[in-house]
């Protein structure tokens, strides 16, 4: 077998090793009961429906990068969820949450977030990240 053939092979197992190690995660989606039992420091994606009924924090005199809401996830458990970033506009008309970020102290900190708007916005999907 030539150099070259052994080189490519090597190369091309090297890149599916990665590419398998790098999408593990993206796939993945926690509830919060999952996520709060993981015991490293990973994030970790939730998928749920924002909890219209509940309180809605967000004061950007006190501090714009924090926005406190509640969220109920796919296997019905409500919580606090604490996004660092600002309060996205029509945040309320939200049909779907996406997620990612890790508990602290009982209480879900996001640094992501995904909404799904209602049919209005069908092919619409508002992405919003923090920049802390």
């Amino acid at each position: 077998m030539k150099k070259i053939h052994l080189v490519a092979g090597l190369l091309l197992a090297g890149a599916v090793v990665l590419l398998v190690i790098s999408s593990s995660d993206l796939g993945t989606y926690y509830t919060f009961a999952e996520a709060e039992l993981l015991e490293d420091d990973r994030n970790v994606k939730i998928i749920g429906l924002l909890s219209k009924d509940k309180e809605m924090i967000y004061r950007p005199e006190i501090d714009p990068n924090r926005f406190t809401f509640y969220m109920t996830d796919e296997a019905g458990e409500e919580r606090m969820v604490v996004l660092l970033s600002e309060k996205p506009q029509d945040f309320e008309m939200s049909e779907q949450l996406v997620l990612t970020g890790r508990f602290r102290d009982g209480v879900f900190v996001a640094r992501e977030m995904l909404m799904k708007c209602p049919s209005k916005y069908q092919d619409e999907e508002i992405f919003v990240r923090s920049e802390i």
